[in-house]
């Protein structure tokens, strides 16, 4: 076993004698940072959040939240990670620690009643509290920087007056970084309170100061317990050759879906290799002709890195899961479990997206509806591993993801369907439509598409198109939704689209 150490507030400490499927979590709680809680251990609640210096995107380093209960603890191998005692600072021995400023708007708010899920909440408030692009409205009021009194903006409504909105605080705070955040007692107007609340860290906060700095570099890891082994190998090339001698190993990067099957289900493997840090699989290059988008990057990484410009994808990201799934999640994880109700593969088969294959022998470029074979099967090889998502230029101009699920977000989809369509001089020139939970795979809807393109874009269009959109897929009746339920939502999608583009485009 080779000795793989993390740096958990500032104290380096060995990952031994840990398993290797622990979770950061466990880790913690056993070394008695017990402010990191276990509430679901699937990452939906957010009470074992915790920091993680990540490389940055308007700074060196990005202080970013993650479900502790889903990363296994050799996955931060020569990593920095601060927990919610972490955030607090000692002035001097012996003297009771300082709390920081999102503690302390949490505590004089009334942010916390049971205190179960407050540390998780910390820590996701805390990453926004240091985002590097976050900035106060320019007509905020004073009350922003206050630490105590009525309300973020002195009008004891949480702020929306002074520069808000229900979603974003005077302060520039965005609400839906605590979207992987529940609490079942407090409510959540005091913590959208003390959310609007804080102010901007100071000159000399050290956590501030630490996003100037590089985070740290990746490390090659060989974490081996027993007949069980954590392995991160430092190039794609050396992984692929892992991968041949290994087909068996469980790959991971987020492990957003591998941490659920572990605390769940007890799945443990005998080899995990951790693709997550590899350099090859994390670029974002914008070509004449596509977009290449490394299958490591984030779902994060990859908005912030898009900033819109791909417009479906920009739909797609609020909507999927949490900002701590995000956070974690990836493309290549999202497409390499094969589910049929993932929430990127219907927008990315409407984007005409392809996928880049590569084993220990080369590459090759499947298109994505070429892909899945079968219920949670595809033509990927064994030893094979998606380097890359290629999203082909130019886009379609009409665009829309539409989630159909029992609540508005961190949900899992009862039906996902996402358009993209050329539309000139008030004719469908081209449409491509895709789809999720209506079959034993992702679909495209290749009746409805045939039934759009070359006809005008009018309601009688939308709605004879829509009739076919019902009889597209096979969808079944689960606890999710029943099937008729789910034939409806597809018509409704499609003119739902209509309703709302018509106004943009000529009808």
């Amino acid at each position: 076993m080779v000795t793989a150490r993390i740096t958990v507030n500032g104290k380096e400490a060995p990952i031994a004698p840990a398993a290797p499927h622990t979770t950061v979590l466990d880790f913690l709680r056993e070394r008695g940072l017990t402010g990191t809680k276990e509430g679901c251990a699937e990452g939906e609640c957010g009470a074992c959040s915790v920091l993680v210096a990540r490389p940055g995107v308007n700074k060196p380093t990005d202080w970013v939240p993650v479900n502790a209960c889903l990363v296994p603890v050799a996955a931060l191998d020569g990593q920095e990670v601060v927990t919610s005692e972490g955030l607090a600072t000692v002035e001097a021995p012996g003297t009771p620690p300082v709390l920081h400023p999102v503690q302390e708007e949490m505590a004089v708010r009334g942010g916390s009643q049971c205190g179960y899920c407050t540390p998780g909440f910390v820590c996701s408030m805390a990453a926004e509290y240091y985002r590097p692009d976050r900035c106060a409205h320019a007509d905020a009021g004073a009350g922003t920087e206050a630490t105590g009194g009525a309300g973020a903006s002195g009008t004891g409504d949480g702020g929306t007056d002074d520069g808000g909105d229900a979603e974003h605080g005077p302060n520039g705070f965005d609400l839906h970084a605590l979207s992987g955040n529940l609490c079942r007692c407090t409510g959540y107007r005091p913590i959208r309170d003390a959310a609007f609340a804080v102010g901007t860290p100071t000159d000399d906060d050290p956590l501030a100061r630490r996003r100037e700095q590089d985070p740290p570099a990746p490390v090659a890891t060989e974490y081996r317990q027993d007949d069980r082994a954590f392995l991160r190998r430092s190039t794609l090339a050396e992984t692929l050759r892992l991968l041949r001698e290994r087909p068996d190993a469980v790959v991971v990067a987020g492990s957003t879906d591998w941490g659920v099957e572990v605390n769940i289900r007890s799945r443990r493997a005998d080899c995990v290799v951790a693709v997550d840090r590899l350099p090859e699989l994390r670029e974002l290059r914008v070509e004449s002709d596509h977009v290449e988008i490394g299958a490591a990057l984030t779902l994060t990484e990859i908005e912030r890195r898009l900033d819109g410009s791909v417009p479906l994808l920009a739909q797609l990201f609020p909507q999927f899961a949490s900002r701590l799934i995000r956070n974690g999640a990836t493309l290549g994880g999202n497409l390499g479990t094969g589910s049929p109700i993932g929430d990127s593969p219907p927008v990315l088969l409407a984007l005409e997206a392809s996928l880049v294959l590569a084993d220990a022998d080369g590459e090759r470029e499947v298109p994505l509806a070429e892909y899945f074979t079968g219920y949670r099967q595809s033509v990927r090889r064994p030893g094979e591993l998606i380097r890359a998502v290629r999203v082909p230029l130019p886009l379609s101009p009409v665009t829309a993801f539409h989630k159909i699920a029992k609540r508005r977000f961190d949900d899992i989809s009862s039906v996902a369907v996402a358009f993209a369509l050329d539309v000139e001089d008030g004719t469908v020139r081209k449409a491509r439509i895709g789809l999720g939970g209506v079959a034993a795979t992702p679909v495209r809807a290749l009746a409805t598409e045939a039934a759009l393109e070359g006809r005008p874009w009018t309601s009688g269009t939308a709605e004879a198109a829509a009739e076919v959109l019902r009889g597209e897929g096979t969808p079944m009746s689960d606890h999710r939704a029943s099937a008729g339920y789910r034939a409806a939502m597809l018509g409704q999608s499609l003119l739902k689209l209509y309703a709302q583009t018509t106004e943009a485009v000529p009808s």
